[in-house]
This record gives structure tokens, sequence and C-alpha cells, in this order.
């Protein structure tokens, strides 16, 4: 063991963030679906759901940024540690109480729990790398988001159809302790504490330049629409008489196909310009949320999530990737945690909103209205782009 510890590579900490990437958001995406499918199953309406919905998001909201200031003072074990027994605790609630009083708060925990890993692990991912491997570690970080997104469906799905409802919960939890079990006798290869930034440091007012802010609102539309597609699927998939297992399914084609792309993602952002590649993930995600409407069996719907995948999937590590390399030395887990406040912002309010919209006019209505903002986004970011000559 003493051996062990002096001959570790460089690259151990990279590795190890990886895995706690995989196992964190792999019960946070299992989550999402468990709790949607669990609520929907006592009997909650579309605009229940779009509360629950929103309280998962809660916290990221409210949070985010002073967790990024902590992300750039503290080592990230404690605060990896503390976020994986939230995400226990959130799922212990559900199993021992059937309501969805409980669901609320076990929503919300879950999401106190999400917003430190999220803003933690993002900073870790840029912090441990060489600018040279930024775009690649970061191509690494949204490949093992997109095989999350394709597990954690496919887990909550198969779980739920073969324990039921309850006790699925409880597998879930277990990969939560797995994570708190690596944190324990791994976390030490993480970075420790780091000193204050020196007193001629950027300003927090420095983040608020106007391509920081453009990356604000750009960054909200990419999460509103990839967070809706994953909100509305499995409603949409009840409404049609689809399984569990089947609605997991197609949400896992959607990580498949962000999978798939997230591969070139690296040699994407070498080629392309920024502008150009929001504009494609805009577009396609309006194509994937304008025909979801039409699909009348998992195999359609699986196709649409495919084609939707396929563009989305670049959206939120884009941004990330741009955000970062924005950031003031020495502020960079501020900077994300400005991006997700805004992310989060979306995400509680959007579920809400039209969770609302749904339960008064039908989903399909939903699906258009959004295909239309995803086409507003597509167009600004094009215009965006030829004024920035780039």
């Amino acid at each position: 063991m003493l051996n062990f510890r002096l001959h570790v590579s460089p690259a151990v900490p990279v590795h190890m963030t990886l895995a706690l990437t995989f196992f964190n958001f792999t019960g946070a995406n299992a989550v999402r679906v468990l709790l949607t499918l669990y609520a929907l199953e006592i009997g909650a309406s579309a605009s229940q759901i779009g509360l629950l919905g929103g309280l998962l998001f809660l916290f990221p909201l409210l949070l985010s940024w002073p967790i990024g200031v902590l992300a750039d003072r503290r080592g990230a074990r404690g605060l990896l540690l503390f976020a994986a027994c939230c995400a226990v605790v959130s799922l212990l609630l559900p199993y021992f109480f059937r309501n969805l009083t409980a669901f609320y708060f076990a929503a919300a925990l879950n999401g106190l729990a999400l917003a430190f890993f999220h803003v933690t692990l993002q900073n870790l991912v840029g912090t441990l790398s060489k600018p040279e491997e930024r775009a690649r570690n970061f191509a690494n970080f949204s490949l093992a988001g997109a095989t999350t997104s394709f597990v954690g469906p496919m887990l909550a799905g198969f779980s739920i159809d073969t324990v039921g409802h309850a006790k699925a919960c409880l597998m879930i939890a277990v990969v939560s302790v797995v994570v708190i079990m690596l944190l324990l006798t791994l976390g030490r290869h993480l970075p420790a504490a780091r000193p204050k930034p020196r007193a001629d440091a950027p300003a927090p007012r420095a983040l608020l330049n106007r391509g920081v802010w453009i990356m604000l609102i750009t960054s909200g539309l990419v999460q509103l629409g990839y967070d809706l597609f994953q909100f509305l699927v499995p409603i949409y998939g009840h409404e049609i008489g689809l399984s569990a297992s089947a609605i997991g399914t197609v949400l896992a084609t959607l990580a498949v196909a962000a999978f798939v792309v997230r591969l070139f993602l690296a040699r994407l952002v070498d080629r392309y310009s920024g502008g150009k590649l929001l504009a494609w993930v805009f577009f396609t995600g309006a194509i994937g949320f304008a025909l979801a409407p039409f699909a009348t069996s998992g195999l359609m719907l699986g196709g649409i999530a495919f084609i939707f995948g396929l563009g989305m999937g670049i959206g939120i590590p884009l941004t990330v990737i741009l955000m970062f390399a924005s950031s003031a030395e020495g502020r960079s887990g501020q900077t994300l945690g400005l991006r997700l406040t805004a992310n989060n912002f979306v995400r509680v309010g959007g579920p809400l909103a039209f969770g609302a919209v749904g339960a008064a006019f039908g989903l399909a209505a939903v699906f258009w209205i959004v295909a239309a903002i995803m086409v507003g986004g597509g167009v600004l970011t094009r215009w965006q782009h030829q004024q920035g000559g780039g």
C-alpha cells in the first residue's frame, strides 16, 4: 500500500474524477426517471410532476455559485462525500414514505447532491488538465456523462419492472454508496485545498463581461432543450402506453447518440467555431421536439431521440469548454458555478412552466413551443456568429 501511494501516476486524479463522474451521474439520471415514474404510479398530475422536476434543480440554482467558490478554495473530497451522503438519504425517503411530500423532499435533497457533484467535478476536470489536454479531458468527461444518461434510465426502468418502484430506490442508492467507498479509499489522490487567490486576481465582477453573458444565455437555452426532452419523454411515453423499461430504453437511445457525437467533440472543436457548432445543436434539437408528438411507438420515439441526441449531445459539454476557457485564473469554479446557476434557473422554471402548459393544452403543444424556442436559439447563435466574424 505504501509503495502504491509513492508511485501514483499523474493521470490517476483525472481517471478518478471520470470514475466519480460515471457513478454520480448514473445515480442522478436514474433518480430523475425513478421519481417521475413513481409519482405517476401514485397518481401525480403533469403539473405535480413539473414541480417535482423543478425541485430537482432548486439547490443547484441557489447554491452553484457558492459551491463554485468552495471548489476553488477547498479540496474536492469533502464536498463530494457530503454530496454522496445526501444522494443516499434522498433515495431512502421515497422508499419509506409513499407520498408526494416525501418525493418533493427527496427531489430537493438529490438536487443538493447534484449541485455539489456538478460544480466540483467539472472544476476538477479543468484544473487537473494542461491547456493542450483540456478539450480531450472535457470530451472524456462528456462521454462519461453520456454513458450515465444511457445507464441511469436503463437502471431505473429495469429496476422498477423487476422489483417495483420502492425497492428500485434502494438499488439506485447503492450507486452512491459506491461513490462513498471510492472517496474513502482513493479520494486522497484528488487535489487538496488551494490557497486564496492573489490580491491582484480578477474580481468576481470580471466574470460578468459581455462574452460571459452571451455564453450564459446560450448555455441556458441548450440546457432547457436537453432537459425538457428528458422530462417530457417519460410523460409522453406513459401517455401512449409504453412500459417503464421501454421509456428507459428510449432515453438510453438519446444517450447513445450523445455518446457517439461526443467521441468527435475534440475534433469538432478544433475544426469548427463555437457559433457553428451551437447552431447545429439548436436546429437538431428543434427537429427532435417537432417530431416527437407524432411518435406512436417506442421504436419511433427512440429514433427521434437518437436524432435529437446527435445534435443536442454536444451542446452541454461545448458550453462547459467555452466557459472554462473564458474564466479568470483561480476562479474557474466560480465561472462554472455561475453557468450552472443560469442553467438551473431554466431547469427549475422549465418543468414548472411547461408542465402547466402541458396540463392546459396537451403535451404536443409543449413539444412544438420548445421546438420554436430551439429554432430561435439557432437563429440568434448564427447571427451572433456572423457579427463576431468567426
